[in-house]
């Protein structure tokens, strides 16, 4: 799954480990969504876009998810 997580963490200047630690995962869950690797829970996305300040729907791309 696409994320903008890469692009919104680097504008605002914020370390892989800084949004891991004000989201409770570990640096390495925070690389693996930004390469796609990892499927973020409900949870953890809302925790994301939260910090952001914007929608799940702004900061996850769902367009390639089946049965959506």
């Amino acid at each position: 799954m696409k994320t903008k997580i890469a692009e919104l963490r680097k504008a605002g200047k914020i370390s892989q480990e800084e949004l891991a630690l004000a989201v409770g995962v570990t640096r390495q869950t925070i690389t693996s969504l930004e390469c796609g690797k990892y499927t973020a829970s409900l949870v953890l996305a809302y925790k994301i876009a939260r910090y952001f300040g914007k929608s799940i729907e702004e900061i996850f791309d769902f367009s390639e998810v089946e049965g959506i």
